[in-house]
């Protein structure tokens, strides 16, 4: 198969997945990995929006939990994740794929700030649009802004790439053998079952904008052209 089954998607990045087995900031060969993967994706004409979270760097919760103002600390987690988005340009240009950072921070020496039309336009003349700075509010993730810029931008799937688990598991295959993989899942039993894919807030965003959420390994090579192409991997999430 040789063609794409989204015209435009979202493409959610944990900020551990940049940072490979070194488990903190990052990892230059993961990073390269993932921007072959993205042109591989925009080659087959499709438009792709980024989301990378900053866990790799500064995790706000753990600031929080430190003593830290919550406010404070989840600022210092949307910067961490404009450092990885402009990491991430940096490698996808140096491929050829033209990119456009967006923050949610008005940053303007560093990137354009997030507007919905002119980052839509950036999609249909075929750039990569990395959205960084979270929603620019404290008390959100980066799941969250996922969620909002794909209903935003009228994106047709979310596709969310772990680095460290395959898909969604009754528990958590790493302490539980016995654990069980779904193949597909509503987003109303994620939440009843607390699978813990993603926070509540964002699962109710896709669920009542209706987006479908896909959960994949992005360790192994090719997966994200593999999910935009139709092949059954991972984990399918859908309103009902």
């Amino acid at each position: 198969m040789t063609t794409a089954c989204y015209r435009r998607i979202v493409l959610k990045l944990s900020g551990e997945a940049l940072s490979g087995n070194q488990g903190y900031g990052i990892e230059p060969k993961v990073i390269q990995s993932i921007a072959n993967q993205v042109k591989e994706v925009a080659d087959l004409g499709v438009e792709v929006a980024i989301v990378v979270g900053g866990g790799n760097i500064w995790r706000g919760k753990v600031g929080s939990e430190m003593g830290m103002d919550r406010a404070t600390a989840d600022y210092m987690g949307m910067l961490a994740t404009v450092m990885n988005s402009l990491a991430l340009q940096d490698a996808l240009e140096k491929i050829g794929i033209p990119t456009r950072v967006q923050t949610s921070i008005e940053m303007r020496q560093v990137a354009e700030p997030y507007i919905r039309r002119k980052a839509i336009r950036h999609l249909e003349k075929k750039r990569v649009v990395i959205f960084a700075a979270g929603t620019g509010n404290p008390y959100f993730s980066t799941d969250t802004t996922a969620a909002l810029r794909a209903a935003e931008i009228e994106a047709e799937v979310i596709l969310m790439a772990k680095n460290n688990v395959d898909g969604v598991y009754t528990d958590d295959p790493k302490t539980n053998k016995n654990a069980q993989k779904y193949d597909n899942l509503s987003y109303l039993d994620m939440l009843n079952e607390g699978l813990g894919v993603m926070d509540s807030t964002a699962s109710t965003l896709c669920m009542d904008n209706d987006i479908p959420l896909i959960v994949f390994s992005i360790t192994e090579e090719g997966n994200i052209k593999r999910v935009v192409q139709g092949e059954t991997i991972g984990t399918t999430i859908r309103g009902n």
